[in-house]
């Protein structure tokens, strides 16, 4: 069992460990050289305290399953790392930046950036849903932007795939997604599907062109109630750039009843290729007719009640 963090040079069963990258709250990330090949891979290598936990062992062998039966070129690639004794991913080693990176040291990204990224998340998530897999934590974190802003999608830690047992809630702080970006059933706890993926596009797209995800409040929980009772805030009051219909698109991808989004990730990369052909809502008066159906509901059971 790994004890320590790795030192560039060391050897790791098959592979040369070449240099440190990243250590998130569940494990550390190497990049190294596989001994085989002498191609260049990324090593995903759990925090020895929670190799034995089983909510997290079971979290790690699913992203494995899942990883092995994905194979798009906007999707990592796991690679075969044959028999080993230590318990990590082993994955094809993306030149790029993580999405957040970009984020934080430019702000807002332009319109045509935005949407080129945007086109290509569509991409990656069209595939996975074919494939029966939903990702359930799409967030910049997991998006790795390559030269002429080609993207990867990566963690598929809390992925669902068809066929597999229902992932449990324990206590792992992220087994739900992260805050900023999970949508209202997941929130709820109900079963998701592609659409949840969809939302969280939908977020990403509005940060991406405003600098700001769409929900705030002063911790987790009040983020998350802000969206089960609100609609997101309109990204064109922070971006004149914004048209109408681009607009129009952020809100149906971010409506809170998923059958109101947009059926599937082509049918929202049309959109985003089309702008043109969206139809824009007067979401004002929507709201107002709304509004105004909640007494005469009321009205109409207070009628019908003994």
């Amino acid at each position: 069992m790994l004890t320590r963090q790795l030192q560039a040079g060391q050897r790791f069963e098959y592979f040369r460990i070449e240099q440190f990258v990243i250590r998130t709250s569940m494990t550390s990330i190497y990049r190294a050289t596989d001994l085989r090949t002498d191609r260049a891979v990324a090593i995903k290598i759990p925090h020895p305290e929670l190799e034995c936990d089983p909510a997290f062992y079971s979290r790690f062998q699913r992203e494995i399953a899942i990883g092995k039966k994905l194979n798009h070129p906007r999707v990592v690639q796991l690679v075969d790392s044959g028999e080993m004794d230590q318990l990590c991913i082993v994955m094809e080693w993306v030149d790029g930046k993580f999405l957040r990176e970009i984020l934080t040291h430019q702000g807002k990204l332009s319109v045509e950036r935005a949407t080129r990224i945007a086109l290509g998340v569509c991409e990656a998530l069209a595939y996975i849903h074919s494939q029966g897999v939903v990702h359930r934590d799409l967030k910049p974190e997991n998006i790795m932007v390559g030269e002429g802003d080609s993207i990867k999608l990566i963690d598929f830690g809390i992925a669902a795939s068809e066929g597999m047992r229902r992932l449990t809630f324990s206590k792992l702080s992220n087994a739900m997604g992260t805050p900023d970006y999970i949508s209202p059933e997941q929130i709820k706890r109900k079963r998701c599907d592609g659409r949840s993926d969809l939302y969280a596009l939908g977020v990403i797209l509005h940060e991406m062109l405003t600098a700001h995800t769409p929900f705030d409040g002063p911790n987790p929980f009040a983020v998350m109630n802000d969206r089960l009772v609100n609609d997101p805030p309109s990204a064109r009051e922070l971006n004149l750039e914004i048209s109408a219909q681009l607009q129009e698109i952020l809100y149906r991808a971010m409506e809170r009843e998923p059958e109101n989004r947009f059926a599937n990730a082509r049918d929202l990369a049309a959109a985003l290729a089309h702008p043109e052909t969206v139809a824009v809502i007067d979401r004002a008066a929507r709201q107002a007719a709304k509004s105004e159906r909640i007494p005469f509901l009321k009205r109409i059971l207070s009628l019908t009640m003994p």
